[in-house]
């Protein structure tokens, strides 16, 4: 394929085969679905009439699928935008927290619950150790996004956290530890793991997971 090919090219090309050799959950089949057919007419087309000149201009209707890259280029602008409008005059640090790869078969398996999961840990984790007077003693702000994916495409589950590096303490003063520094990272390691893996747990001792294809032997464990 050429070097300026798109993803619904490759869709075109690949995914007919590609379907019939894995397992394809129905919200996966309904975006590829929409990748192949975004702005190709399958969804409608807008007609614009220039009053002056009578110019006819005619616009296929995007998919609006929140996985497909053709439309969702400006939402994501509008909403890079739209943060920008809320950063203070402080330090911001970029947090990732990730899991080991051998609990990526049980979390394609219960993506509802442990994507969750991982959003309650990472969160948790900031809130309680900013707040605590050893590290930072503050209230902090952050936002936090999920990547199911990684840089090779594999399935790579992960929370990005934009943090900001300080807060208002007890007091209402504002409290940071400068540019260079957050919070420790073993510190941050540890705690995520531990509250991770006890939600992991608790949803396991309340019969809520599902064991499919490659997670299938971790069921009697």
């Amino acid at each position: 394929m050429s070097k300026d090919c798109t993803i619904q090219d490759v869709f075109h090309r690949f995914y007919s085969s590609f379907e019939s050799t894995h397992d394809i959950s129905p919200a996966q089949r309904k975006s590829a679905y929409h990748i192949m057919n975004c702005k190709t007419g399958a969804f409608g087309v807008n007609v614009s009439v220039c009053e002056d000149c009578g110019c006819i201009s005619v616009h296929y209707n995007s998919c609006r699928d929140r996985c497909c890259p053709m439309c969702q280029e400006f939402p994501k602008e509008k909403w890079v935008d739209a943060r920008r409008e809320d950063i203070l005059d402080a330090p911001y640090f970029h947090v990732v927290f990730t899991v080991p790869e051998e609990l990526n078969p049980i979390i394609y398996s219960n993506q509802k619950f442990l994507y969750a999961a991982l959003y309650h840990a990472a969160s948790d984790t900031l809130s309680e150790l900013a707040a605590d007077s050893k590290y930072l003693g503050t209230d902090i702000g952050y936002i936090c996004i999920l990547h199911t994916w990684g840089s090779t495409m594999n399935f790579h589950p992960h929370i990005h956290a934009i943090v900001l590096g300080g807060g208002l303490d007890a007091k209402n003063h504002w409290k940071d530890n400068g540019k260079e520094f957050f919070l420790p990272i073993k510190v941050i390691s540890k705690t995520f793991r531990g509250k991770y893996m006890a939600e992991l747990k608790q949803l396991w001792e309340n019969d809520r997971l599902e064991f499919h294809g490659s997670a299938a032997p971790y069921k009697n464990y």
